[in-house]
C-alpha cells in the first residue's frame, strides 16, 4: 500500500477517534454547560475561518470573485447552493482567465 494511502488511512481514523472521544465525553452529562454549548456551536465557522482566510489572502482576482459570490449568496442561500454556486464561478473563471 503506497504511503498516502496510510497517511489518509490513519487521518481518517483519527478524525473518527476524536469525533466518537468528544460524543462519549459528552454523553456522560445529563446537560451541556451553557458556555461549553456556545463553543462547541462556534467550531464550524472557526474552521471554515482557518481554511478560507490563508486561501484568501494569497488569492487570485477570479478567486476573490468566487468568495464574494459566496459572501453575498450566504446572505440568502443555505451551504449547499453557496458552495456549489461559488464552485462553479471559480471553475469557469480559471477555464476563461486562466
Amino acid at each position: 500500500m503506497s504511503t498516502i494511502a496510510w497517511i489518509t488511512l490513519w487521518a481518517a481514523l483519527a478524525t473518527y477517534l476524536t469525533r466518537v472521544g468528544g460524543h462519549l465525553v459528552l454523553s456522560r452529562f445529563e446537560r451541556v454547560h451553557p458556555r461549553v454549548e456556545a463553543g462547541l456551536n462556534a467550531v464550524p465557522a472557526a474552521v471554515l475561518t482557518t481554511l478560507v482566510a490563508p486561501a484568501a489572502m494569497m488569492a487570485d482576482p477570479i478567486e476573490w470573485v468566487s468568495l464574494g459570490v459566496a459572501a453575498l449568496m450566504s446572505l440568502r442561500f443555505g451551504m449547499l447552493p453557496l458552495f456549489l454556486v461559488a464552485a462553479a464561478v471559480l471553475i469557469a473563471g480559471r477555464q476563461v482567465f486562466g
